[in-house]
């Protein structure tokens, strides 16, 4: 690399990031327990800066730096602006819950701006060394995140399957690149799609370096049958944790994969689609029919959760429309779980900790707006119009059907219909059956108003959804 040509202000946004993290990270050695609010506000602060500091280096053109490392482009743009709210969002929801818990800590801010700073990185990564870099510091992150309450044996289990499960994926990733750095002689993604495409590339250890890194996006994406944390890490963490492992990190998934199948195994396509039809179908399958014989609602989020993910491997198997599916998917993913996670934090306290689908009967007695907000949620989440999650599935069937994948797409409707039996068994507790506690909830006010805001996004950009379909649009042709 030419040290000379250097070009920083593409990343000046991770830049920031990581100065504004050092000042909340010695800023909080500082503060004591009773003035943590003081690391909350810095927090946040931090994540506007940073936006505003994106905003401020766009531009409509692809710029590389690092020596072809780095990638600022729409892609990356878009998603690092959906992340920087979804966190703030998320820091909004989870004061309250974390008060109560006792976590109200500074270590879960820092690790979640930490965690950012990888999610970053991975979408913008031009280069497998860069994207695994990234990768693992947004896992190492979330494995402490998750054992943060550290009297819950659950916690510590579901950090520690995690993180065995997740160091044998990070292996299994390392393997691959390996491969495809000797298939090919490069690790960066343009060289290896130029030299894979030139002929110059071997391609049966290429294809073999494509198994093992399907397999590693697969258990990042939380895949079947990869998908065996997923479920422990929803439960065991808590809400808070898992709201955020379940949300944000999500889109930085989908856009790591994109950048490492699409831009840099391109020319082996056919190869990785069908590996991802045959995920794609056992995640709808176990995802959806596992969900419905779940009590815990967080375990049921997490296998709805693989669900949505199989919904978004399809996407990818159809081409420049299905990118563009599969990247409005992902971002009407994270706005429904926030949703979702953010009743559930607000109607838990110190005495009560909301976690089982029974806990929510009655709630439209207790507090009739959360009620309306969780079943704009689960309604949103089951693909039932005009909500912005009927349009994410619609727009990934509607891809599908124009590459000839008429099966695929009467199989995701099947498991479209399955799966909203236990999205609407959730609105039926809450509507229907009789409150097992009369209390009335209680409610944070700069919370309620987030929230509300969140869930009217649902609905907003389910009626009118061609403005983030536009976004989503403009993002690939950016990238591609």
């Amino acid at each position: 690399m030419n040290w000379t040509d250097l070009n920083l202000i593409p990343a000046m946004p991770e830049i920031v990031l990581l100065v504004a993290l050092c000042v909340v990270l010695l800023a909080d050695l500082w503060v004591k327990d009773e003035n943590r609010f003081i690391t909350h506000i810095l927090s946040l602060l931090s994540l506007a800066a940073v936006a505003v500091t994106q905003w401020l280096v766009w531009t409509p053109d692809s710029v590389y730096t690092f020596g072809g490392m780095y990638i600022a482009d729409g892609m990356s743009r878009l998603s690092k602006m959906v992340m920087y709210a979804g966190l703030f969002a998320l820091f909004v929801y989870s004061k309250p819950y974390n008060q109560a818990r006792n976590i109200f800590k500074g270590e879960f801010y820092t690790l979640s701006l930490f965690a950012l700073i990888g999610m970053s990185v991975m979408v913008s990564a031009g280069h497998f060394l860069t994207a695994y870099i990234g990768l693992e510091l947004l896992s190492l992150s979330l494995y402490a995140m998750i054992a943060l309450r550290r009297d819950s044996a659950k916690a510590a289990e579901a950090a520690l399957k995690y993180f065995v499960l997740g160091a044998l994926a990070s292996g299994l990733l390392l393997y691959g690149i390996s491969m495809v750095y000797g298939a090919t002689g490069s690790l960066e993604f343009a060289t290896v799609l130029a030299t894979a495409y030139d002929g110059q590339a071997q391609e049966w250890l290429l294809k073999l370096g494509v198994v093992f890194i399907v397999v590693a996006v697969a258990f990042k994406l939380g895949a079947v049958p990869f998908h065996m944390w997923v479920p422990d890490v929803y439960q065991g963490a808590p809400t808070s944790v898992a709201a955020f492992v379940g949300s944000v990190p999500k889109i930085a998934a989908v856009v790591f994969a994109f950048r490492i199948l699409v831009t840099g195994l391109g020319t082996v396509q056919h190869d990785w689609t069908q590996m991802l039809a045959i995920l794609a179908v056992a995640s709808l399958l176990v995802g959806n029919l596992a969900a419905i014989m779940q009590t815990n609602i967080k375990r049921m989020f997490a296998y709805s959760t693989i669900s949505h993910m199989g919904f978004i491997l399809l996407a990818f198997m159809a081409g420049a429309l299905g990118f563009t599916a599969g990247l409005y998917y992902a971002i009407a993913y994270v706005v429904m779980g926030l949703v979702g996670f953010g009743v559930l934090m607000l109607l838990s306290n110190e005495a009560v900790e909301c976690e089982e689908v029974n806990d929510l009967a009655g709630l439209n007695q207790r507090n009739a707006w959360y009620a309306f907000l969780m079943l704009l949620a689960m309604f949103s989440m089951a693909g039932i119009p005009p909500l912005m999650g009927f349009y994410a599935k619609f727009a990934v069937i509607k891809a599908l059907l124009s590459q000839g994948y008429i099966w695929l797409s009467v199989f995701a409707v099947v498991m479209s219909l399955i799966g909203a039996f236990y999205y609407l068994r959730v609105v039926k507790v809450m509507y229907f059956d009789p409150a097992a506690n009369e209390q009335p909830v209680g409610s944070n006010a700069a919370a309620k108003v987030f929230l509300s805001v969140n869930a009217a996004l649902l609905l907003v950009w389910g009626v009118m959804p061609q403005s983030v379909m536009d976004w989503c649009l403009k993002a690939l042709e950016n990238t591609l």
